[in-house]
């Protein structure tokens, strides 16, 4: 284990990778498959979503003989993909028990997202959801809802029903107050009915570099020179500010009473950490988002730069609240209202799961005709 990433994972971190494919489930004793990056590089879980799904079938000749017994079957293409991806899901899951095991279940998990076109419909997602849990059928699987409105209910509902959730697609913090409300909502509504909160988890996934990609320009156009100070620092100011509420709950008696039946806290989760613009360190949005009961799920090649290039800080977040109000009552100081940004990457990251999805629908479709 390399000695940042030890660093990190020690001092609460834990870091996940944001990627899956049946390429990484093959174990043939490279550093670049995932059990060589869950023993050399301390890699605790993994997070897909739609677009990782997308590239890893459409770019790899190992789903083709499934896809054509899956269509000789009669399955048309969104059940030829349920299978492929809730079994690489399943495989991962098993890889990752002894993770699960030695971490009393808190790492080892891996997640699956539901069709992001029921985003906005909240039955439509609690449905799928409970298929996708029944089918995967791993303890250490997280079903992946989106933060919208119509998904809040839903959240409550799974975790109420004991449900294991990675709840996505968060860019501000009043809805990440929602969130978690909504999580220990659940478990209040499981403790009510008498029924046992202790292996849940939760975490949920706070996305980052997006928030910078929609504010440096914004700031670059700005008359005042002085808004370039601010360049590369709302996400992570945004980030530290949902920590700080997390930091409030974990302290609350409300939440001392749910840990005191067993229930584990929703983690932060940083989402979206690969930086965007080559000008910024590739290692910004991991290192300086370190604190204790927290997540950062990465692309391979981020992981990398941290491994080799990262130097460690220790907790970034705790310390630095001040600061990061001042960052963003800055920002909007110079007219960029951070919640209207919010608004619209939640809006684009749904249309951005939707497209690659329908893309993935269509090369299946086009696979299962050959």
């Amino acid at each position: 284990m390399h000695k940042i990433l030890q660093q990190i994972t020690e001092s609460g971190t834990s870091i996940w990778l944001d990627d899956l494919s049946r390429e990484r489930l093959v174990v043939d004793g490279k550093s670049r498959n995932l059990a060589g990056l869950i023993h050399q590089e301390s890699v605790l879980g993994v997070t897909t979503n739609p677009a990782i799904f997308s590239a890893a079938i459409a770019n790899s000749t190992l789903y083709a003989d499934d896809i054509a017994t899956l269509a000789k079957k009669g399955l048309g293409a969104e059940a030829i993909i349920n299978e492929l991806t809730t079994a690489d899901v399943a495989q991962a899951c098993d890889l990752f028990l002894p993770t699960y095991e030695r971490t009393n279940g808190v790492d080892g998990r891996v997640s699956i997202e539901v069709d992001p076109r029921l985003a906005r419909d909240t039955a439509g997602t609690v449905k799928q959801a409970k298929e996708l849990w029944e089918k995967v059928s791993r303890d250490n699987v997280l079903i992946k809802v989106p933060a919208t409105i119509e998904g809040i209910p839903a959240i409550r509902t799974l975790i109420s029903e004991g449900i294991s959730v990675n709840v996505t697609i968060i860019f501000s913090v009043p809805r990440y107050v929602e969130v978690l409300e909504a999580f220990i909502a659940g478990l209040e509504d499981r403790m009510a009915k008498n029924l046992p909160v202790s292996g849940i988890h939760s975490v949920a996934s706070f996305f980052v570099s997006r928030v910078d990609t929609d504010i440096d320009p914004k700031l670059k156009a700005h008359q005042d020179p002085s808004a370039l100070n601010l360049l590369g620092k709302a996400a992570v100011a945004n980030a530290r500010l949902a920590y700080k509420h997390f930091e409030t709950v974990l302290q609350s008696q409300r939440w001392q009473k749910l840990a005191a039946a067993g229930a584990q806290i929703q983690r932060p989760l940083w989402a979206s950490t690969g930086v965007k613009d080559p000008a910024y360190d590739p290692t910004l949005y991991v290192l300086e988002l370190i604190a204790p009961l927290t997540v950062n799920t990465m692309p391979e090649p981020t992981l990398i730069a941290v491994r080799d290039q990262g130097s460690f800080k220790g907790n970034t977040i705790s310390n630095n609240y001040q600061d990061a109000t001042e960052v963003l009552t800055q920002i909007s100081s110079f007219s960029i209202d951070i919640q209207e940004v919010a608004n619209r990457l939640e809006n684009e990251g749904i249309d951005k799961f939707i497209k690659p999805w329908l893309d993935l629908i269509a090369t299946v479709e086009a696979a299962s005709a050959k």
